[in-house]
């Protein structure tokens, strides 16, 4: 595998991205409402994996409270299993920044005997994915957080186009799809019932491909993993995992060394790569606009449980 630890930015090269005016617009629905949750709610908190939609979340915070520190910390939920390249950055990018980064782990809760370990790695398709669920509830709970703002857009995945930007929880942080609020141009309705909470979505509206121009217009700095790379990979249920700690080959699995790059950031043994030779954003942005399959059909497998996966998780109070 090659040298995957450094973080990457490229400058794109050659006529000026198209849809300026479209990230334009979308960038500013998405400034006002992350100005509108920190007037509206007490304790709101920001969702950041170090993934490339939540670096985008950080970049819309910068324009939106700057020169003023952010009205609130960052959150991220560890399985404990994730990329050692994204940690980093999210640890350095937090530091950049200056704000307050909240680790919540799946490890403690699993200690706490709040869940029990999801993971073993005898077991094949094993993974802590679902326990993130009760380890965000519990630091939601914890912190008296009133609003989380999250990096996901209905582009993703289909129950994540039912959901609106401000996505209200119950008191036990369920989600119900037939129980939403309208929006009605850009009004949103932010007041809270006794033990309710809200996910809000700045980003919703956005699509794969903008958010990757946007990062290319901006010059944002993404972890390593983004972009083409040599890894050690299996072929597992049609999709590519990094051999891992986490991530062994089966009996009869072929170990190869692939030129590959990743387009979404979760768990090392749900996340699958994609082979890519694309090494700049310009590259990158080329082949997601060229692609007929989204990011998390083509390399999430905890979507691929069934038909409802997503929103079953969502039911239960995941992200």
């Amino acid at each position: 595998m090659s040298d995957a630890t450094a973080d990457v930015t490229t400058a794109v090269q050659g006529p000026a991205v198209a849809g300026l005016s479209k990230l334009r617009a979308l960038e500013s629905e998405a400034i006002h409402v992350m100005r509108e949750v920190a007037a509206e709610l007490e304790r709101p908190a920001l969702l950041f994996s170090g993934g490339k939609d939540s670096i985008v979340l950080l970049r819309l915070a910068e324009k939106a409270f700057r020169p003023g520190r952010f009205p609130f910390p960052l959150v991220h939920v560890d399985t404990g299993h994730n990329f050692d390249e994204v940690l980093d950055f999210r640890d350095r990018r937090a530091a950049e920044l200056g704000e307050r980064l909240i680790v919540a782990r799946v490890q403690d809760t699993i200690d706490a005997g709040r869940v029990a370990d999801g993971y073993d790695p005898a077991r094949p398709g094993s993974s802590r994915n679902q326990q993130q669920t009760q380890t965000l509830l519990d630091c939601i709970e914890e912190h008296r957080f009133d609003a989380c703002f999250g990096g996901a857009r209905r582009d993703e995945e289909r129950a994540r186009a039912k959901e609106r930007i401000f996505s209200f929880r119950d008191d036990f942080g369920g989600w119900d799809p037939k129980n939403q609020r309208p929006e009605l141009w850009n009004l949103y309705n932010g007041r809270l019932r006794s033990g309710e909470n809200v996910r809000v979505f700045p980003i919703s509206n956005w699509t794969e491909l903008d958010v990757w121009q946007y990062i290319a217009e901006e010059r944002l700095v993404l972890p390593s993993i983004y972009f083409a790379h040599e890894r050690e990979v299996v072929r597992r249920n049609g999709m590519l995992y990094a051999v891992s700690p986490y991530l062994r080959p089966h009996e009869g699995e072929t170990v190869e060394t692939l030129s590959v790059r990743y387009r979404t950031v979760g768990d090392l043994t749900i996340t699958g790569a994609v082979e890519s030779t694309a090494s700049t954003l310009e590259d990158v942005v080329a082949e997601i606009a060229a692609t007929r399959v989204t990011e998390r059909g083509e390399t999430r497998a905890d979507d691929r449980v069934s038909e409802a996966a997503m929103e079953d998780r969502k039911v239960q109070g995941y992200f």
